[in-house]
C-alpha cells in the first residue's frame, strides 16, 4: 500500500505522444515521515501516522488504517516497511499507478439555493419582483413544521472530498513533484 501527504500546487496540461492533451494537477509532496505505528495488539487495529514538516508554525499529521485496505495479517506484513523515522517519497509512485487523492474542497461561505443546491429560482414575470432566487414553499400543512434535510441556504464548500482512481501521469523525483491526470479538491 503506498501513501503520502501533499499539497496542491495547481493544475496544468501535458502532452502525451499516444493520448494527445492530458489536465494534470500537480501535487507538492515533500518532507513527509512515518510518525509512529499503530498495532492490532497494542492499539486494536493497524495503521501508520504521516507528518510532514512544519509549515506556518503547525505540522500536518494523518493515519493512514491498513487493516481496513489489506486485512489483518497482510497489514502487520506491511507495518515492516513502515518504520517509525522512515522518510517518503514519490519514487514510491510510478506512471500508471492509479491513486485515491482526499482534501478538503474550496470554501465559498454563505450561499443561497440557486448556487449551494441548483435550484431555478421563481419565473422572472408575472408580478415577480424581488423573489426569483427565493427558495419557494418549505413546508406543509402537515406536519406543521420545517422537515430535517430540507434543502435551503447555508454554508457551502469546506467539506472532505476524495477523488477516486486517479491515474499518475508525472512524477519528479528532484522537487518531490507528483502529477495525476484529472482534478482534486482544493
Amino acid at each position: 500500500m503506498k501513501f503520502i501527504l501533499g499539497k496542491k500546487l495547481g493544475m496544468t496540461t501535458l502532452f502525451d505522444e499516444t493520448k494527445g492533451a492530458l489536465n494534470v494537477t500537480l501535487i507538492v509532496c515533500e518532507g513527509s515521515m512515518v510518525k509512529l505505528q499503530r498495532t492490532a495488539e497494542k492499539d486494536g487495529y493497524v495503521s501508520v501516522q504521516i507528518e510532514t514538516k512544519k509549515t506556518k508554525n503547525k505540522n500536518t499529521t494523518k493515519e493512514f488504517r491498513l487493516d481496513k485496505e489489506l486485512g489483518l495479517e497482510e497489514a502487520q506484513k506491511e507495518l515492516e516497511k513502515y518504520a517509525p523515522g522512515t522518510t517518503l517519497s514519490v519514487t514510491q509512485f510510478a506512471i500508471g499507478d492509479r491513486v485515491d487523492v482526499t482534501g478538503i474542497t474550496k470554501a465559498k461561505g454563505f450561499q443561497g439555493v440557486v448556487k449551494r443546491h441548483g435550484f431555478h429560482g421563481q419565473m422572472t414575470s408575472h408580478g415577480r419582483k424581488h423573489d426569483i432566487r427565493k427558495p419557494g414553499s418549505i413546508g406543509s400543512t402537515f406536519p406543521e413544521h420545517v422537515i430535517k434535510g430540507m434543502r435551503m441556504a447555508g454554508r457551502m464548500g469546506a467539506d472532505r472530498s476524495v477523488s477516486r482512481n486517479l491515474q499518475v501521469v508525472y512524477v519528479n523525483e528532484a522537487d518531490g513533484i507528483l502529477g495525476v491526470r484529472g482534478a482534486v479538491p482544493g
